[in-house]
């Protein structure tokens, strides 16, 4: 049976600008578990402390388990008293990357282009209606990314010369790692189970198409306005 010792989450925020980084635009606050791969999304209207706090803890009230810790880049969006007040209170491990070392945070950095990008795009999103269709999407994402989508863990990795020779585990999804870990209640993992025992993969995967194509529609037809006026 697998164990997992401790709940870390690696947060980061992916911007939807467009290329523009000017005014404001939406940002999705992604958080990854390093043990089993159970990510999170949320969208926020801007990277404002206010707004990435909010994200957190919707985000915190969805996880299947306890967060112990939580470690983020150096962005003034994280490292802020409000977040670190927070943390002290609650009795969570707050940590954070070194400057200009993005693999500190590698398993974030990649949930980031093969859960958001590969999903949205790289569109910019400015209004309360892309906002509300981001996170209706994510809503489905998080159940067929969690329940339904395997990925394979680096379980050794070994230096033969200049070579370096790496093996994987068995493919499987957070859902599957979660059942498989002594560290998680029994009740949470029925919980699990219920919740899973319900799901449609190819439904959620009709709704997430769905919920893209919105999406898309939605910032072609602020584009046709903005060129109008």
């Amino acid at each position: 049976m697998g164990r997992i010792e401790a709940w870390v989450y690696e947060i980061d925020l992916v911007s939807h600008g467009g290329g523009d980084e000017q005014g404001d635009f939406c940002q999705t606050l992604s958080a990854t578990d390093v043990c089993s791969g159970w990510t999170e999304t949320e969208a926020v209207q801007n990277k404002a402390q206010v707004w990435v706090f909010e994200g957190l803890t919707s985000i915190r009230s969805r996880l299947p388990f306890g967060l112990l810790g939580i470690d983020s880049d150096n962005g003034s969006e994280f490292i802020n008293k409000h977040l670190v007040a927070y943390c002290e209170r609650e009795g969570i491990s707050f940590t954070r990357s070194r400057p200009y070392r993005k693999n500190d945070n590698c398993f974030i950095e990649q949930k980031n282009y093969t859960v958001v990008r590969k999903t949205v795009g790289y569109m910019r999103y400015d209004s309360s209606k892309e906002l509300e269709i981001l996170n209706r999407l994510y809503s489905y994402l998080r159940l067929y990314n969690n329940y339904f989508l395997p990925s394979m863990k680096l379980s050794q990795k070994t230096r033969i010369g200049s070579k370096v020779v790496k093996r994987y585990d068995e493919p499987k999804s957070p859902y599957q790692r979660l059942l498989e870990s002594s560290s998680i209640d029994r009740r949470v993992k029925q919980r699990l189970r219920v919740e899973y025992d319900k799901l449609n993969p190819a439904q959620l995967k009709r709704e997430i198409m769905c919920l893209q194509q919105l999406l898309w529609k939605a910032v072609r037809n602020k584009q046709r306005k903005r060129r109008a006026a």
